[in-house]
């Protein structure tokens, strides 16, 4: 399949990035040779993935160089890639041989001398460290706003590590309903339908990563990324989608190899299921795949089917013992399970001070809260107000706010729990999906396990979007509906960072709007910690 180009709509990104004038730049108007910058991820102590695009009709190897310095006088290591059509033009490599800890720039050269943008990386530390911060993103739909988030991050220089929890892209066509008028022409976003083949993914990408402010985010810092759902489809799992109609959109095993492909192709990775990553002596990170390698289909059909027929408490009970809680049900296959537990004991053992899970969904448990006025300016719309008394007659039953989450795993959920308990990790969650900010006490009924700090979307509509009132006294009910969730915003878009130190983990939630423009202005921060042997947060 060749590369593909749309030469108009990469006249018009740039140009409209340029009549802006604002934060980051805008891409020429390349119709050939390097086009969406570079970028790298999924860093070791010694080695990198490097990634960049060539435009060209056929395969052309080109020149990798790596130094010290800007100016690339102290070059540490060369190499090559090869971009071709068989990936969209995309190249990656994996460079080895590098220093631990140290921050390198690097450019890829073609044969007639053209040269990429320099990128800026860095490879994790070995041996003692005494602190390292990252930043978390997650959730970042072109039709919902602009990327702010992305140019706030790219623009600091005290943040080592980038991580994408998933939805970096959206699958949905860029005229739904909620979307901001005129922004997806505005930023050249394409193609206009939802995307289901390979050829569509491709173009998705290919006008997401003309974002000068993402393209900044990738050229500046590594990133550990993830998919979620709609890297796919919405509410993916291991055999199909809810947002997926096989009738008319073909097997889902076509469209989710396609996903999955594009997303291997255009993004810097290693292209392995889940990994695990070390930080000297502070951290593991372990990557974790809870959407379409072991997960169960969600229970929804089933529960919308006892609403459909009244719900009464009964049913309600009977579904919350029975298939809601079957040991069967899974968010990873048991390979993978088996992988974790025994990465959470290695790390431990090791005298790995935090050990972090990079993945998709909520972990802690969540009810929904009984409906309240202040929610809302004015009247709810009734289709709201019908799902809110189904919300109410959940809560009554003790069943959980979504089946997407851990919550509709929950054997799943306590296997993990288990795990870790047993292996004395010092657990801490980096989730993404929910497009509002959360931070979670994890425990069961034996005790604490860990903290969860889910973190708002770059730019997709959270609560606010179908609770315009006062978003305090909503983020107020549901603590108090939930005495696990211990803080929470339900208005505000941005990003996470952790500083990882060896007693405690300080994090702050960062608010940059997404809304009016291209402006990477931050209006707010709260911050949070955890002790190291705590297994709680302070607020």
């Amino acid at each position: 399949m060749a590369c593909i180009v749309d030469r108009r709509r990469l006249l018009a990104a740039s140009a409209g990035a340029l009549a802006l004038a604002l934060p980051g730049r805008a891409f020429a108007q390349a119709t050939s040779g390097f086009t969406h910058g570079v970028a790298s991820g999924e860093p070791s102590q010694t080695s990198i993935v490097l990634w960049t695009r060539y435009l060209a009709a056929s395969p052309v190897r080109l020149r990798l160089e790596i130094a010290d310095d800007p100016a690339f006088q102290r070059i540490a290591l060369t190499g090559e890639a090869e971009a071709s059509p068989a990936t969209d033009c995309c190249a990656r490599v994996i460079a080895e041989g590098l220093a631990p800890g140290r921050w390198y720039h690097f450019r890829f050269i073609a044969p007639d001398g053209q040269a990429s943008d320099v990128g800026r990386t860095r490879t994790l530390p070995d041996g003692d460290t005494e602190s390292f911060r990252i930043a978390i993103f997650s959730c970042a739909n072109g039709t919902s706003g602009w990327f702010n988030a992305y140019a706030h991050a790219a623009a600091r220089d005290d943040i080592d590590l980038a991580i994408h929890t998933g939805d970096y892209i959206y699958e949905s066509p860029l005229t739904r309903a909620d979307a901001q008028p005129g922004i997806a022409a505005q930023r050249a976003l394409a193609p206009l339908h939802e995307i289901v083949t390979r050829a569509d993914y491709r173009q998705r990408y290919a006008s997401y990563r003309l974002d000068p402010d993402l393209a900044e985010l990738h050229r500046r810092l590594p990133m550990i990324a993830v998919w979620d759902d709609h890297e796919t489809a919405n509410n993916s799992w291991r055999d199909g989608a809810s947002a997926h109609d096989p009738a008319t959109e073909g097997p889902w095993t076509a469209r989710r190899a396609a996903g999955m492909r594009v997303w291997r192709e255009w993004m810097p990775v290693r292209g392995d299921w889940y990994g695990s990553h070390r930080i000297g002596n502070l951290a593991t990170l372990f990557r974790l795949e809870t959407r379409l390698l072991g997960r169960s289909q969600q229970l929804d059909d089933d529960l919308d089917a006892i609403f459909d027929k009244g719900a009464t408490r009964q049913a309600l009970d009977a579904f919350g013992a029975g298939p809601l809680a079957d040991p069967a049900r899974a968010m990873m296959d048991s390979q993978q399970e088996a992988w974790l537990a025994s990465g959470m004991r290695t790390s431990v053992a090791s005298g790995q001070k935090w050990q972090l899970l990079i993945q998709q969904v909520i972990m802690g448990a969540l009810l929904f809260p009984r409906p309240n006025t202040a929610w809302f300016k004015g009247a709810a719309p009734p289709d709201l107000m019908a799902e809110l008394g189904r919300r109410a007659a959940a809560l009554d039953a003790g069943l959980p706010y979504s089946l997407d989450k851990w919550d509709g795993y929950p054997a799943a959920r306590q296997r993990l729990y288990d795990a870790a308990r047993t292996t004395g990790a010092n657990l801490v969650t980096l989730t993404g999906d929910s497009h509002n900010a959360w931070a979670f006490d994890l425990a069961d009924k034996t005790g604490p396990i860990g903290v969860e700090f889910a973190g708002q979307s770059v730019s997709s509509y959270g609560f606010e979007r179908r609770f315009n009132g006062d978003a305090a006294r909503l983020a107020a009910d549901f603590i108090a509906t939930n005495p696990n969730l211990k803080w929470m915003d339900t208005s505000q878009r941005g990003y996470v960072t952790l500083d990882i130190r060896k007693d405690r983990i300080d994090t702050e939630y960062v608010f940059v709007p997404a809304a009016g423009g291209r402006n990477a202005v931050e209006t707010g921060r709260k911050k949070l910690s955890v002790a190291h042997g705590a297994r709680k947060l302070e607020v």
